[in-house]
């Protein structure tokens, strides 16, 4: 099966192979996605293209089963519990909430996390170096990371004094996040507006409570957020608000800006995590990596509607401008 085609299959809620494949009992890659699927097109594109070069073709060496949870957080435990019976080799997902879900669900099967926050803090594994258990993968914790997204929306808007920082209150991962961007906002002389949501029907209340003088809009990266990346996009633009975002994804949905890890290359390093396991590795011997890509995305059709000009030496300094 071509690698095209595979990608118009993972689009669905699932993917089945036909009877003759299945009978083979080829090792099975449980694929939960925390987002929707054309969210991260992009990443599970890398990913199935990696596993492609290591040997692992889709209904020929390698079955895959893909379910999209699309940020709803009930749905990681459905998703983790089917994966479980039908008895995966492998369970690959990302976020600290799916990846959670998934290791309450089994203590047996192997979880490799394309992204999560902090594992130690989460509970993922005991040490980045000797995770323990049957979960690993890379981790995107940076504290750095807020004070440079920060930075950049100061030179985007020299006069920004208060931002609005979004967060889903739900996600294990959020409280290490508030503080590293309050910390950067401190620092930097900025007032914080935090934002919870719980779900989707929170993104509108929310920003519409926002007040006057907030000046830019700071998401959480994360599935909920991701997931509804369209939306906070139109409704940052309908209330002229700049946009920072943790990933690129809600960048190419509206968003103005973005400075993330390389979620691509992390979803390929996933699925080398995915071919030492099928080659008999045990995840408790695999270390956590870390990010070592990353990338600066701005949309300038998102500055056009906003009435901003973006500084020539910022654009110098994207990775890729959308246009």
């Amino acid at each position: 099966m071509k690698r095209r085609e595979f990608i118009g299959l993972i689009g669905g809620a699932s993917v089945t192979w036909p009877v003759a494949v299945r009978a083979q009992e080829l090792p099975i890659i449980g694929l939960l996605g925390a987002n929707s699927s054309s969210t991260q097109a992009s990443w599970t594109e890398a990913f199935v293209e990696r596993l492609h070069e290591l040997g692992w073709i889709a209904g020929s060496t390698v079955a895959i089963e893909a379910r999209w949870a699309e940020g709803r957080s009930e749905r990681y435990v459905e998703i983790a519990a089917e994966f479980v019976r039908m008895k995966v080799a492998v369970i690959v997902t990302s976020g600290g909430s799916a990846v959670l879900a998934a290791k309450r669900s089994t203590s047996d099967i192997p979880i490799i996390f394309a992204t999560a926050g902090d594992p130690v803090a989460n509970g993922l594994v005991a040490s980045l170096a000797r995770p323990g258990g049957n979960a690993t993968g890379l981790s995107i914790q940076s504290p750095e990371l807020a004070g440079k997204r920060l930075e950049l929306l100061l030179e985007l808007l020299p006069g920004l004094r208060r931002f609005a920082f979004m967060v889903n209150v739900n996600n294990p991962s959020t409280p290490a996040e508030v503080s590293e961007v309050q910390a950067a906002a401190r620092k930097l002389g900025l007032e914080i507006d935090k934002l919870e949501i719980r779900r989707a029907e929170d993104i509108q209340q929310v920003l519409a409570s926002l007040k006057d003088d907030v000046s830019a809009l700071y998401v959480q990266p994360e599935p909920l957020t991701t997931s509804n990346g369209p939306q906070i996009g139109a409704l940052a633009q309908a209330a002229r608000l700049p946009t920072m975002y943790g990933n690129d994804a809600n960048v190419r949905v509206g968003g103005l800006m973005s400075y993330a890890p390389r979620f691509s290359d992390l979803w390929r390093r996933a699925a080398d995590y995915v071919d030492k396991i099928l080659r008999g590795a045990k995840p408790a011997d695999l270390p956590v990596e870390q990010p070592t890509k990353f990338d600066l995305v701005i949309n300038l059709k998102t500055a056009k509607a906003l009435g901003i000009t973006v500084p020539l030496g910022l654009l110098a300094r994207a990775d890729e401008v959308i246009e």
